[in-house]
C-alpha cells in the first residue's frame, strides 16, 4: 500500500521523535517502578497524586503507544499484501492501540485523583 512521500516523511519523523522521547520517559518509569516496589495502594495513590508523576506517565503512554502503532503498521506494510487483510490488520492495530491507551490512561488518572 503506497503512501505519499509527505505522509511517509511525517511518519518517519514521528517514529524518531517518539523513540527519542521514550528514552527519558522509560527511565522515569523504571525509577517509578523501583521506588514503588513493595508499596501499598495508599503509597501508590500518594505518589500518583503528584501532577509531575501522572503527567509523565500519560506522556509515556502516549509516546509509547504512538511508537508501537507506527512500528506495527510498518510490519503490516511489509508482510501483509492482501488488501482486505492489510486494511483489517491496520484497523485492528489502531483499535488495539486506542483500547490499551484508554484503559491505561484511565488507570493512571484513577490513581492520580485518589480512586
Amino acid at each position: 500500500m503506497a503512501q505519499s512521500s509527505n505522509k511517509g516523511t511525517a511518519t518517519f519523523i514521528r517514529q524518531r521523535v517518539t523513540g527519542a522521547l521514550n528514552i527519558p520517559l522509560i527511565g522515569f518509569f523504571v525509577w517509578l517502578i523501583v521506588s514503588l516496589q513493595g508499596a501499598d495502594r495508599a503509597q501508590m495513590v500518594a505518589t500518583f497524586s503528584n501532577p509531575v508523576v501522572w503527567l509523565l506517565m500519560l506522556a509515556l503512554l502516549g509516546s509509547a503507544l504512538v511508537h508501537m502503532r507506527i512500528g506495527m503498521n510498518e510490519i503490516i506494510e511489509d508482510y501483509i499484501h492482501t488488501p482486505a487483510l492489510h486494511n483489517l490488520a491496520r484497523l485492528a492495530n489502531t483499535i488495539f492501540t486506542v483500547a490499551v491507551g484508554a484503559v491505561a490512561a484511565i488507570s493512571v488518572l484513577v490513581l492520580a485523583f485518589g480512586g
